[in-house]
């Protein structure tokens, strides 16, 4: 009698973002992270960009991000940055609100 094992790889087949121009909107996360799609990224040429300027609007104030972190996964060309807490705490931004990204350019911090 012979045992035979066989392996199956089940690929999941995900709905992924498909945001390619700004202003967009997304949800806070629960760690104070904005996600920024991979789509978004290379439509904007910010895949080697570690430092941008951002400018959120929430709840009819425009708020300007200078030089947040671009924070990256090691396979894949998305990007996340931290609204400070200071920002946070002043305008009232908590996880789950949902906030509109005007601008993302990169910062002078980059040269």
């Amino acid at each position: 009698m012979i045992d035979v094992v066989v392996r199956v790889t089940v690929r999941r087949k995900l709905e992924r973002f498909n945001v390619t121009t700004l202003p967009f909107t997304v949800r806070l996360y629960i760690n104070n992270q904005v996600l920024l799609p991979a789509s978004l990224v290379r439509a904007l040429g910010i895949t080697h960009i570690r430092f941008a300027d951002v400018d959120l609007e929430y709840k009819g104030f425009v708020i300007e991000l200078k030089g947040v972190r671009l924070l990256r996964t090691r396979h894949t060309d998305s990007r996340q940055f931290t609204i400070p807490r200071g920002v946070r705490e002043l305008y009232g931004i908590g996880p789950g609100d949902t906030i509109k990204v005007l601008s993302i350019r990169p910062s002078v911090i980059n040269q």
